[in-house]
């Protein structure tokens, strides 16, 4: 089974505002970068789609270390979303994106490692570029109205 790296990084300009995430996967030598956005979002929101982009992106069934500056994704992929999932996501927010996050991870084996946010840690600095890019695009576009 490959091992698979995904940094991943959201963003939102305002909680809710517009938003963007960013993703790079990188298998060997190989790297691919993924962005997009969302007009009115949350930054939670985008975090989280930042991974399920990611995976959804894999071809094959691997395993995936997933690199996130967000506490929220890192703790609900390592320690509550088996939790959740037998509550049914009662009192979960976002638990439709959480429905796409398991399907998507379905054929893998995820784990997910924190990293310290605008730390300088190369990868999280480009996908937090990725990101804040995307938002802007959609600010931009509200503006312009």
């Amino acid at each position: 089974m490959k091992r698979v790296a995904i940094y991943s990084d959201g963003s939102s300009l305002g909680n809710p505002g517009p938003g963007g995430w960013g993703t790079i996967l990188r298998y060997g030598g190989h790297e691919k970068e993924l962005s997009g956005g969302e007009p009115m979002t949350t930054n939670n929101r985008m975090e989280l789609r930042a991974v399920i982009e990611g995976l959804k992106a894999l071809k094959e069934p691997c395993e995936v270390m997933v690199y996130s500056d967000s506490s929220y994704v890192v703790r609900a992929i390592n320690e509550w979303l088996e939790g959740w999932v037998a509550r049914g996501f009662k009192k979960v927010k976002n638990p439709e994106l959480w429905q796409a996050y398991l399907e998507a991870a379905r054929p893998h084996k995820v784990r997910a490692v924190w990293v310290k946010g605008h730390a300088g840690h190369p990868e999280n600095e480009r996908c937090d570029a990725l990101a804040k890019a995307e938002a802007e695009k959609f600010k931009q576009e509200q503006e312009n109205g």
